[in-house]
């Protein structure tokens, strides 16, 4: 009777021409119909609360809320009440949310996709219920898919939930992955655009859609979120703080035990006479004035009896923002100022501000901003403090993140020295000012490659890094197409040369970054200083290098191995690179600031502060370059020189901005300016600045190199580069004679 049909009564009723059969109780049931209906968000909020802030400490925004509420609606109907229907979606949501690396506010685009969250249950669900026999969470069927690389060879989204949402299993094949399946190239084009938001506190994604064209209230915005970022970095100093007490250490002079105070410009009308610390931006009036400018207002500086703190320490110049200590001398009128001395809010006050000591502001260390200065070896992070759970590079957050990306990277070191074979040395080599119009340059590629050629595979580095100017004169902006063309056989000349090093092409990754005299850039700027950040050097270019990748490749088995093959990636000026997620951060930037730095700079201190036109308080401070000879780091160095490097470093890291000028000495794309952010600081900076010294040195926490020109000097058969440890975070500059 189980496996026959029904049997009909008696011949007269007949047997039915698809009988039915018994259902058996493994069958699947049937799928319910569900009648949607209009839930209310405040309906559900109730439930919300109980499941996702005290189930799992989550806090879900009301645009989220809105969204739970239409998909309960959709899916779970009427039952969602009674039968507790929202509450098993409402917990499978958050736990998915938790596992995919979502921060605390439950919202899109904080750390996950909610709406991919809500699509993969939602194909997964039946009768308000989860499915049997499907996958019965979001992350377990996003980890289901298989890992894929896009076409420059990053980690997708697919891939990174998967790896992140995984239990112990997942573990062992995170381990298993090779160390260039966890190397990213972030373009400037595509880094989260982040906005600080004074009153909350925190740092939300622009809502706009980005342009190359904005309004002008974008420009605005452009400098307010500079100083909000640095003012509240200030004011998380210990010295800023109401508890901290006296330090020998210290700027400047306190008057009290409660820490320093800023004063707005705007609050010194009629406090004549008074001492201030002020937090402003430096800048040229129209008149040719230097003032001081904040949120409230702006005031004329008055540097001729003022310092800078520590002495000769850092470059101060228009576009940056500088901590000035000083008396405030109130006058009847500011000359080229039609506002008296009693002028309001927003405008120029009247008098002047005599600054006695001035520096920039102070540098805030990685870990600090993070909140991950406490937090022990292999440790949980604590809840208290940072900026953990922002994601600031679009590869998750160090809170959600790092600790499962220092799990994988640990498990990855203990496989290297149980079975070197297996494993690789975590280096880069960097090389700047690849001139490929100098045949010398080739050579010395050429020399570079050989030497890296000539170890065990895996000794190579993961990744090689070539920064432009890939030529010495901007000639792309010829009147005919020779410039194009000439350019173009310059990368074919190159792609000749990579394929003599086959093996290279097969186990590492080839970064390129382009300079000011690349296209298609310099087909307006001629070479000067274009517009930052600016796109990869076009496909158009680079044919032949990219054909000579795959012929490498071509003759390799990939099927018994995790590693990915070599490839080219033709990326943004800046750019990011990053490794085992949040973990390391690497800065790259090509430009020349030294130089730039010298021609703008300010003088600060007594003598003839007085220019032509009778302003006082600016005067261009141009100081020579180094020797272009001077190529050596250690203990032997140039004094002179090794403080330049110093004085660059400090300046760049101090303003947390990789181009802190006017936008008519450096021109920035005002929507995409939060790629030149170095907030909070990266774990290493590549500032490849040919007119500086190569250098390799730490601040606060960062580690800093130039590689300099590839080919150093006039005359010398000498190659030059930085090797790059990122498990140590130190560089090296090595040198070769070919």
């Amino acid at each position: 009777m189980d496996t026959d049909p029904i049997p009909s009564s008696s011949p007269g009723f007949g047997t039915p021409a698809h009988p039915f059969r018994k259902t058996r109780p493994n069958h699947a049931p049937t799928r319910t119909s569900i009648l949607p209906i209009l839930l209310p968000p405040s309906t559900l909020r109730p439930v919300a609360f109980r499941t996702f802030t005290r189930k799992h400490n989550l806090t879900i925004s009301s645009s989220a809320l809105q969204t739970l509420a239409n998909f309960v609606g959709r899916n779970c109907g009427s039952g969602w009440r009674e039968e507790g229907l929202a509450e098993r979606v409402l917990d499978e949501v958050a736990k998915s949310w938790r596992k995919a690396g979502g921060g605390v506010i439950v919202d899109e685009g904080k750390g996950a996709s909610l709406k991919a969250i809500l699509q993969v249950l939602e194909g997964n669900m039946s009768g308000g219920r989860m499915v049997a026999g499907k996958n019965t969470s979001a992350h377990e069927a996003t980890s289901s898919r298989s890992p894929s690389l896009d076409s420059r060879g990053l980690i997708s989204e697919t891939v990174l939930a998967a790896n992140t949402l995984q239990g112990g299993k997942s573990e062992e094949a995170d381990s298993a992955l090779h160390p260039r399946q966890w190397l990213r190239i972030i373009e400037a084009f595509d880094i989260p655009r982040l906005t600080y938001h004074g009153d909350m506190k925190y740092f939300e994604i622009a809502k706009s859609k980005p342009s190359l064209f904005p309004s002008p209230s974008h420009k605005t915005a452009f400098f307010r979120d500079r100083y909000n970022i640095v003012h509240q970095r200030l004011l998380r100093n210990e010295s800023f703080q109401t508890s901290s007490g006296l330090s020998s250490e210290s700027v400047f002079r306190r008057t009290s035990l409660t820490g320093y105070k800023l004063t707005p410009v705007a609050n010194l009308l009629g406090r004549s006479g008074t001492s201030h610390l002020i937090l402003g931006l430096l800048s040229v009036s129209p008149t040719g004035e230097l003032s001081l400018s904040d949120q409230t207002g702006s005031i004329v500086l008055d540097l001729s009896h003022g310092r800078i703190v520590p002495e000769d320490g850092s470059w101060l110049a228009p576009g940056m923002f500088a901590l000035v200590d000083g008396v405030y001398e109130e006058e009847a009128h500011v000359k080229g100022s039609s506002l008296g001395g009693n002028s309001g809010v927003g405008g120029a006050i009247g008098g002047k501000f005599m600054a006695l000591s001035i520096c920039g502001p102070p540098c805030e260390r990685r870990d600090i901003t993070l909140g991950t200065s406490n937090r022990q070896r292999n440790s949980e992070i604590s809840s208290s403090g940072g900026l953990g759970w922002v994601d600031f590079l679009g590869v998750g957050s160090e809170r959600a993140q790092g600790p499962r990306m220092r799990q994988v990277q640990s498990q990855y070191l203990e496989n290297v020295h149980d079975n070197a074979e297996d494993g690789r040395r975590l280096k880069l080599a960097i090389m700047s000012e690849v001139n490929l119009d100098d045949m010398g340059t080739l050579d010395a590629l050429k020399k570079v490659f050989g030497y890296y050629s000539s170890l065990n595979v895996v000794e190579f580095p993961l990744a090689f890094v070539l920064i432009g100017n890939f030529v010495q004169k901007a000639i792309i902006n010829s009147s005919g197409q020779a410039g194009s063309i000439e350019y173009k056989e310059y990368f074919d000349a190159l792609s000749l040369t990579l394929s003599e090093f086959p093996l290279l092409l097969q186990h590492s990754t080839f970064v390129f970054v382009p300079g000011d005299n690349d296209p298609w850039s310099s087909a307006f700027s001629a070479g000067a200083a274009s517009t930052v950040p600016r796109h990869a050097i076009p496909e158009l270019f680079t044919t032949r290098v990219r054909r000579a990748f795959a012929a490498a490749n071509s003759h390799v088995d990939r099927s018994k191995t995790s590693e990915p093959p070599g490839e080219a990636v033709w990326t943004s000026n800046p750019a990011r690179l990053t490794l085992f997620g949040p973990l390391h951060d690497i800065a790259i930037f090509r430009d020349d600031i030294s130089s730039r730095l010298r021609r703008s700079a300010i003088k600060v201190g007594p003598g003839d502060m007085t220019d032509t036109n009778g302003n006082s308080g600016l005067e261009v401070e141009n100081q020579p370059a180094p020797q272009a000879q001077y190529t050596s780091t250690d203990a032997n160095a140039m004094p002179s020189a090794t403080s330049i490097a110093r004085k660059l470093v400090k300046t760049i890291l101090d303003q947390g901005n990789l181009s802190p000028f006017p936008l008519s000495l450096r021109p920035v794309l005002w929507d995409y300016a939060s790629s030149l952010q170095l907030y909070p600081l990266p774990t290493a900076l590549i500032l490849a600045d040919p007119e500086s010294v190569p250098f390799c040195m730490t601040y606060e926490g960062c580690h800093v190199m130039n590689p300099g020109r590839v080919v150093s000097g006039s005359g010398l058969t000498c190659v030059q580069w930085i090797e790059y440890d990122a498990i140590k975070n130190r560089g090296r500059v090595r040198e070769e004679r070919y």
